[in-house]
């Protein structure tokens, strides 16, 4: 191998393909035209006289080559970045970079609109996408350098974590407005439900894989009751339309809760058990500590997500 022929660039664009397999997405992630990509891996196969990538149906495939250097080249990469971070300024005003930052639905209507407001007056140049993935994979989402941040409920990480707390929120109980059974019980916004009252009313409930338990099953359980379960989806606002045009109940956190209520029109009330109080939390990776680009946009996210301490917890934990 010519290693006097070897690049920073060719390598990136090799960790880029590893991760991508797709020569525009490669492009993409380290903002080159596939054409440029396609020209660097090129000058690749000729370096290490392999084939690297091969076509197999629709996709591109690493060769066993090309998985043996993998690794070495994502460690060089990132020893390099942490090298560097310390030195490299960041001028938001100029900058170009995409940031890939894992959330959920709730996330997303959280966050992403107060940050686009702040990111485009302050680098209208940067890109930001938000990833809906699973909370089981943000450590190797992570890991592997696919996101650069995961905004998520506080979980058990490995110590080459960072993370933040960012707010603290608990579960509400949502209802059609003026809904009939809880106007007749005299039951009022943010009183809470008796337990008969609030198993008796079909629920729809979010979860990601259809289970058809949450927060609250136990603690009824454990009193006698259950509730009833009419309908699961995999995300909050699935939920929040299903209470207003249905008039199911449907169990939302209570930042969420308070921004979609006016629009869907929705009252918000407690259940009838106190709901466990959640951190919100913002994770990255420890090579990333000091990046200055990096560092810049955790504040901007920590400035958006600072949601403060809602008055209904005192009402909820009394």
């Amino acid at each position: 191998m010519n290693f006097a022929a070897v690049d920073l660039n060719l390598l990136r664009v090799f960790d880029a393909m590893m991760l991508e397999l797709n020569t525009t997405r490669a492009g993409e992630r380290v903002g080159l035209s596939q054409p440029a990509v396609s020209s660097a891996l090129g000058r690749l196969r000729h370096i290490t006289g392999d084939a690297l990538f091969v076509r197999e149906g629709n996709c591109m495939v690493p060769t066993a080559r090309a998985q043996q250097i993998s690794s070495p080249v994502k460690a060089a990469l990132q020893q390099l970045e942490e090298a560097l971070a310390s030195v490299v300024r960041f001028d938001p005003a100029s900058a170009t970079e995409t940031f890939r930052i894992i959330g959920s639905d709730y996330f997303s209507t959280l966050l992403m609109p107060g940050l686009a407001r702040v990111v485009r007056e302050q680098a209208p140049g940067v890109v930001l996408q938000m990833l809906d993935v699973p909370s089981r994979e943000i450590v190797a989402r992570l890991a592997d350098g696919t996101v650069d941040m995961a905004v998520d409920a506080e979980f058990e990480t490995p110590d080459w974590i960072c993370q933040r707390t960012l707010h603290r929120s608990f579960i509400v109980t949502a209802a059609r407005k003026d809904d009939r059974l809880l106007a007749a019980a005299g039951i009022s916004p943010w009183q809470r439900i008796p337990p008969e009252l609030y198993c008796a009313i079909p629920q729809v409930l979010m979860s990601m894989d259809g289970g058809r338990t949450g927060t609250v099953d136990r603690a009824l359980a454990e009193n006698g009751f259950v509730r009833q379960v009419a309908m699961t989806v995999p995300h909050f606002q699935a939920v929040a339309l299903a209470v207003a045009e249905a008039g199911l109940l449907g169990s939302l956190p209570v930042h969420y809760a308070r921004r979609v209520a006016p629009v869907l029109g929705l009252d918000l009330f407690l259940p009838p058990i106190d709901p466990p109080l959640l951190d919100a939390r913002l994770f990255w990776h420890r090579r990333q500590e000091g990046d200055a680009a990096q560092v810049w946009l955790r504040e901007r996210v920590a400035q958006v997500l600072d949601l403060g301490r809602p008055e209904a917890v005192s009402l909820a934990m009394a």
